[in-house]
């Protein structure tokens, strides 16, 4: 059985979200980073910075989003999450390099010095750089996607699943997004493995009883 182990509103949702395109059978392990559970010894045993997602397959453990669903969709693969072609899958690792190099650093530095760090780290004058940086990778984004259903061929992909939640984030920190991209991240969340993922994440957390809001 393999283990996710995440937290709600977190990068894990990618991984859910995943496992649910894919239709694998998995375990929900919540981490109650809010209460520390993160900087346990079990738990850096698994990532050693602390953080989520991490899976579990068997003898093997990994971290980091990308390499967690890139593993998923070539080990688990009966949907397209990864185009047959090795010019379609390098289009995706191109997709997944940029929305998380490029578009999400700046969300993320706007989060790290709005709360995630501790209180004497964050540096409030850095948010609107953050908020220049995201406006100028939107717009690379803008020069490439104008009004296509998926962004790599005819299918859903990872490329589509990290850019509709990196812009997921953008929406719900009051980032304002071109309309066409607004239209796009609607149409990719309201795929029904995406809420089966945020539900799983839930119930999880309910059961571990530490079901964090925002």
């Amino acid at each position: 059985m393999i283990t996710l182990y995440g937290y709600p509103h977190s990068r894990s949702l990618r991984a859910a979200w995943t496992l649910e395109e894919l239709g694998v059978e998995y375990r929900c392990q919540h981490v109650a980073l809010d209460k520390g559970e993160g900087r346990s010894e079990a738990h850096l045993a698994r990532h050693p910075e602390g953080k989520v997602p991490v899976l579990e397959d068997g003898d093997l453990v990994l971290f980091e989003s990308v390499a967690i669903c890139r593993y998923l969709a070539e080990r688990y693969g009966n949907a397209p999450l990864l185009p047959d072609s090795a010019e379609g899958r390098a289009e995706v690792d191109q997709w997944l390099c940029f929305v998380t190099t490029e578009l999400e650093q700046p969300l993320w530095n706007h989060a790290k010095h709005t709360f995630a760090l501790p209180e004497e780290h964050r540096v409030a004058a850095v948010i609107p750089t953050c908020a220049w940086e995201f406006a100028r990778a939107l717009k690379a984004l803008e020069r490439r996607y104008q009004g296509q259903t998926y962004l790599v061929g005819e299918h859903f992909t990872l490329a589509d699943l990290f850019l509709a939640h990196t812009l997921s984030w953008a929406k719900s920190m009051k980032y304002r997004l071109p309309e066409t991209l607004e239209h796009y991240m609607t149409a990719q969340l309201e795929r029904p493995a995406m809420a089966r993922a945020v539900a799983q994440e839930k119930a999880a957390a309910e059961k571990a009883g530490s079901e964090p809001t925002g």
